[in-house]
């Protein structure tokens, strides 16, 4: 296929490296807009180049695929409000046996989790949980998340809704839910053993290290602190920065051995003779009479059982139930929380059965968004606000400069030469496929290389036939999920847990790049091969 004219070429592969140089590295010294801002420009210097017009690039914007990300990020969100992922990360250190153990574990949860709630939103609120675990067992917290990390990846690769990649794929291919789930379970089941088995074979010899003796007073606290977690907001942006500490602070778990328990009895001590010495003649007097009768008993009790005092405080509930109620919830406001949270679980649930039956996945993702929102019975701005825009905004701008390279033919062309190399229907022609995409993946991304070669391929396998066409649509999901693995920049997934990690408060821990390619290359050249095998 023949180039456009030179201008044009010329042109729109400059916005195109404007763009990657952006979207791979957001902080370039000369230009650090960020990604969001990146695609934004290159999007505006294919229209202001002429390499395509207003409303083509109107046009290029796929309002399906924005409407699917809109919907599971709010679905998520009302998720995370509801303490599903608080209840996900109490799984990892439910009876476990020891470290091996634990990572086997981290390892399946964060793959189901991914599968359901996107790779980046179980990274976001994993993260930390993890980090927790490994100093409550006093390992090393990177083998941990290698597994944390690069199960999300090759977990989310299951659904069309695990990852940005698959949402793009599953629109663009009309391939029902189901028949993707069906077609790619398999290599991600068996992908995630043989990820697991990766790494214990790595870091068998420290996963083995014993707990010393001396830190089990420490468990205690990391124990604490584990039932104390609680998550960021679940978003699904590319790179997520939030304030671990923020949210420590509101829910520190408190200590009634130690000194401020003693304030904190002596203040309500206090509050007490106010409270008292503001009541009721009659309440006053009765509750005076019970305080002379114990007054002995308490004095001597007063330091070996503080409890009793605050006990008798409880006491005056019935006396003062506005003043002592204040703040405790109530069996209704708990039966209420309950309820809600049921309706959540619902929700989703039925969204995850209608996509099954095969339904609208865009408009099934925001009728359940929706619903929750109405069933909430509260303004749902706050929760709409925790959704990533920066991300749907990011998605624009990508498919307008993509769209606009494509009209170059650069890619087209590329595809022509290369097209004889990579037919689906034989073995050599799959691994060519294979490595060109794992390529770009690593070198532009994973979500514009499925922009850039999907239609291609899918072309070239449909003349041969239509379970080639929908076989070459998954081993371009499966391949470009999993080529996220091969180093920390392959996906937005090894970002955040990156970047979790290393503002996690007193927890800080820095996954280095030569840590995690040493375990990415090999994991992901084996995992992609085995995977390949199982996809029908």
């Amino acid at each position: 296929m023949a180039l456009a004219s030179t201008e044009k070429v010329i042109l729109g592969s400059i916005a195109f490296s404007i763009f990657w140089v952006l979207a791979i590295f957001p902080s370039v010294p000369f230009l650090p807009v960020g990604r969001t801002a990146g695609s934004l420009l290159g999007a505006m210097l294919m229209v202001i180049f002429r390499v395509i017009t207003p409303d083509q690039a109107y046009a290029a914007i796929d309002l399906p695929i924005l409407g699917l990300l809109f919907g599971t990020m709010v679905v998520g969100v009302y998720l995370e409000k509801a303490d599903m992922f608080k209840h996900l990360g109490k799984l990892l250190s439910w009876k476990s046996t020891g470290a091996h153990d634990l990572l086997l574990r981290i390892c399946l949860i964060s793959a189901i989790s991914s599968a359901l709630f996107t790779n980046d939103t179980s990274c976001v609120v994993l993260t930390e949980f993890v980090l927790k675990i490994a100093r409550h067992h006093n390992l090393p917290p990177h083998p941990f998340l290698l597994a944390l990390a690069s199960s999300a990846n090759i977990g989310s690769s299951a659904t069309p809704i695990g990852n940005p990649q698959n949402l793009v794929i599953a629109v663009q291919s009309k391939i029902s839910f189901g028949s993707f789930l069906v077609g790619i379970l398999p290599a991600m089941l068996i992908g995630i053993l043989v990820n697991a088995l990766i790494l214990l074979c790595m870091y068998w010899k420290v996963l083995s290290i014993q707990k010393d003796e001396e830190d089990a007073a420490s468990e205690v606290v990391a124990e604490e602190d584990m039932s104390s977690h609680r998550f960021s907001p679940a978003t699904m942006s590319h790179r997520t920065s939030l304030n671990s500490q923020e949210w420590n602070s509101r829910f520190e778990p408190m200590d009634i051995q130690s000194p401020p328990a003693t304030v904190n009895r002596d203040a309500n001590h206090n509050e007490f003779h106010q409270v008292l010495s503001s009541a009721p003649a009659s309440a006053r007097n009765s509750t005076a009479s019970k305080e002379t009768l114990h007054d002995g008993a308490s004095q001597k009790k007063h330091e070996t059982v503080p409890s009793k005092e605050v006990a008798s405080v409880d006491g005056l509930n019935d006396v003062f139930p506005a003043k002592y109620s204040e703040g405790k919830e109530t069996l209704a406001s708990r039966y209420k929380r309950i309820l809600w949270k049921s309706r959540v679980y619902l929700v989703t649930i039925g969204m995850l059965i209608s996509l099954l039956m095969g339904l609208n996945m865009s408009w099934t993702a925001i009728t359940a968004a929706l619903t929750l929102g109405v069933l909430d019975f509260k303004d749902a701005r706050p929760c709409l606000e925790k959704v990533s825009y920066s991300l749907l905004i990011f998605f624009c701008g990508m498919f307008i400069t993509v769209d606009g390279f494509n009209i170059t033919e650069i890619p087209s062309t590329l595809w022509d030469w290369m097209e004889p190399h990579a037919k689906v229907n034989c073995a050599s022609g799959i691994a060519v496929l294979a490595v060109v995409i794992l390529v770009l993946s690593n070198v532009a991304s994973n979500v514009p290389t499925v922009l850039l070669l999907g239609g291609q391929v899918a072309a070239s396998a449909a003349a041969i036939s239509a379970a080639e066409e929908k076989k070459s649509w998954l081993i371009l999901a499966w391949v470009s999920t999993v080529a996220g693995n091969l180093s920390l920049l392959g996906s937005a997934a090894n970002l955040i847990v990156c970047e979790q990690a290393c503002r996690t408060p007193d927890l800080g821990y820095t996954l280095s790049f030569w840590n995690h390619l040493k375990f990415g290359v090999p994991s992901t050249i084996i995992v992609t091969a085995i995977g390949l095998t199982l996809i029908r």
